[in-house]
């Protein structure tokens, strides 16, 4: 595979220490911002729009539409927040983990060009408390910014300002979910929200609220510095740009890598990846954490990409790839998928909470039997048309795609 594209989340981490804000200012940090306040509110989100960036926590919505929403949804608000969702609960993802201690700069500059968009002067980054040393290198960075004026009342000697506050999370899977988040945030229980009113409506403490993931802020400064039409010369017709795919498995290279977007899964095993360790042979991967879907070695050379996947009945998730090779048990690693989202459900819906315990307990059986699968899949179908939030919603797409390429 070339390296002909440029890196965007982890642009010049490779050149210098992006934690200290002189060398983030050296590389052109900030520019977006200047360029930014020199445009008008419709011109940013239109070049987002135009970029093609959709959003990279997992359910791939675009970026622009979502911005677009929540500047319109309420004129005369007095309030409107922009959040940043570190959470990161997801099995097998780390990368927001790794742009936050690697670069955090990126995301904060990305969050104050979409405050300015949509017209929100206070911003929050929750971020799961078991990321300490994301914890302490994003306040680091947030400090610096009020230090050198890129935070705080009249950035860059404009008419616009802005707040960001770091809230630390509890380590609920469910919080990864924006309105579930946003209960946390206003200091309740992390329980979901019913859908509708969405967060562009009626989010934080009830004013417009924009959530986008870390990953997605990170693109924001690239789109603005060098155009709306070199980001989407990356990637594919429906997914541009380039994405943090967080590989594990026995590989003989695992660990965070910037690709295009429409990478295969071969190019990322073999060519990325180094191939398999000696003795491992591939048989399966699982594709976007626990609430992704497995898949089979007919998947090698479909392209990594939203719609390309979503043609196959396949998910890309958070950007979680689990290599599976041939000595693994995957009707155990199934169980265990279960297991944590019968450990992770709230409580708060009938459909999760009963059907997570039940559809764990089924599979646990010696031997799953065609009635057994029936009955699987029917249980997982009917919990993602009834559950509240995607907790319960998700376990159809690990059970479904399991089934559907191996036999037990």
């Amino acid at each position: 595979m070339k390296n002909d594209f440029p890196y965007i989340s982890l642009k010049n981490v490779d050149k210098a220490d992006l934690t200290k804000i002189e060398n983030y200012l050296h590389f052109g940090g900030f520019s977006a911002i200047k360029q930014s306040l020199g445009l008008s509110a419709d011109e940013i989100i239109d070049r987002i729009k135009k970029a093609g960036l959709r959003g990279r926590g997992g359910a791939g919505f675009p970026t622009g539409l979502k911005q677009s929403f929540t500047k319109t949804s309420c004129e005369v608000c007095l309030q409107k927040y922009v959040v940043c969702n570190a959470d990161e609960g997801e099995p097998g993802t780390f990368k927001d983990r790794y742009i936050m201690e690697k670069n955090p700069f990126a995301i904060i500059e990305g969050m104050i060009i979409a405050a300015y968009a949509i017209g929100a002067n206070k911003g929050y980054i929750y971020i799961r408390g078991e990321y300490e040393q994301a914890i302490r290198t994003m306040q680091a960075a947030i400090d610096d910014c009020y230090r050198y004026d890129w935070l705080g009342k009249n950035i860059a000697q404009s008419n616009f300002s802005f707040d960001i506050d770091i809230y630390i999370g509890a380590g609920s899977y469910l919080c990864g979910e924006e309105l579930t988040l946003i209960e946390s945030l206003e200091g309740k229980r992390g329980y979901p929200r019913i859908k509708p009113p969405f967060p562009a409506e009626k989010g934080l403490w009830q004013q417009p609220t924009l959530i986008n993931n870390v990953e997605t802020f990170s693109h924001i400064p690239f789109i603005i510095n060098e155009g709306y039409e070199a980001y989407a010369c990356i990637g594919t017709a429906e997914s541009k740009g380039t994405k943090l795919f967080c590989v594990s498995g026995n590989l003989k290279q695992t660990g965070v890598f910037e690709l295009p977007m429409g990478i295969t899964l071969r190019e990322l095993i073999y060519d990325v990846c180094g191939g398999m360790l000696e003795g491992f042979e591939f048989k399966a991967a699982l594709l976007g954490g626990a609430a992704g879907t497995f898949v089979d070695a007919s998947f090698l050379d479909v392209p990594l990409a939203y719609e390309t996947l979503k043609q196959k009945g396949a998910t890309l998730g958070s950007g979680a790839v689990m290599i599976i090779d041939q000595a693994t048990n995957l009707k155990d690693l199934l169980i265990n998928i279960l297991e944590f989202f019968k450990h992770e459900s709230c409580g708060k819906c009938v459909p999760c909470r009963i059907g997570t315990t039940l559809i764990y307990e089924r599979c646990k059986k010696a031997q799953l039997l065609p009635d057994d699968i029936n009955w699987l899949i029917q249980q997982t179908e009917y919990m993602s048309r009834n559950s509240l939030c995607p907790l319960g919603q998700s376990p159809i797409l690990p059970v479904k795609s399991f089934f559907t390429y191996f036999n037990v």
